[in-house]
């Protein structure tokens, strides 16, 4: 999913770093819920025989896939994006100005 939103004419750094945010936090959240023994994102896995062995090497695939992709995009995640880049309009002062 990650790789066709990556693609595409109107593509711009500033929605690569969301897209890629999002997908780093998403993979975080799975780590978390299925070191926990959570797997209410995969519907089909409780009714498996999941063992603990299993359970862990998910756990290191996920954080090795969250690692990887931390220092293979680094310089886009640590671009800092102003707020008026993005909400151009959002912050602006009203003044008291008489139209004529």
């Amino acid at each position: 999913m990650v790789n066709l939103q990556l693609q595409g004419d109107s593509l711009n750094l500033i929605k690569t770093k969301s897209i890629l945010s999002a997908f780093l936090a998403r993979v975080k959240l799975l780590k978390q819920n299925i070191g926990r023994g959570e797997f209410s994102q995969f519907p089909n896995l409780p009714q498996t025989s999941c063992q603990e062995d299993d359970v862990s090497t998910y756990v290191q695939h996920l954080n090795a896939l969250y690692s990887d992709f931390e220092s293979r995009f680094e310089d886009i995640l640590a671009m800092v994006i102003p707020p008026w880049i993005i909400n151009p309009y959002g912050d602006i002062e009203e003044t008291n100005v008489i139209i004529q």
